[in-house]
């Protein structure tokens, strides 16, 4: 795990989040991820009310999901989260999702996100703040498996 990552999420999965053959189903590995997403920019210094302060928010340009290893009913998890790339206007980080019994990997995130405008729906450069705050976090590429 990187050392500049950080909690940003923590679950338990229940009966009704699981598929046909018993374990945890993509939609619900995505939504953790997604609040796992939010947590990392509030640490950033990002705020929900720029949404209707500033009318400046998230688009999440890319996912990259590696699944490791299944977990199932009453598995306990936690999302670690880091940054790995800062662009002009967007962010790259990753969310490794793991086993809270064992500490094993179960999926990797590598999401791509880029600062909007919601009312002209472009990118914005990235407040300066809250770049630097990402940029202290910035941690070593995902290995490739």
């Amino acid at each position: 795990m990187n050392a500049l990552a950080i909690l940003t999420y923590q679950g338990v999965v229940y009966p009704a989040q699981c598929d046909a053959m018993g374990h945890l189903n993509v939609q619900f590995y995505i939504a953790a991820f997604d609040q796992s997403l939010w947590h990392l920019m509030a640490a950033l210094g990002y705020s929900a009310a720029w949404i209707e302060e500033r009318r400046q928010g998230w688009a999440d340009r890319r996912y990259e999901i590696d699944f490791r290893r299944e977990i199932v009913v009453g598995g306990l998890f936690e999302i670690h989260s880091s940054i790995v790339k800062v662009g002009r206007t967007s962010l790259t980080s990753l969310h490794r999702l793991t086993n809270k019994a064992d500490g094993a990997p179960c999926a990797e995130l590598l999401a791509v996100s880029v600062y909007f405008d919601l009312a002209a729906r472009r990118p914005l450069a990235l407040p300066e703040a809250l770049r630097e705050r990402a940029s202290r976090m910035v941690g070593p590429e995902p290995a490739v498996s």
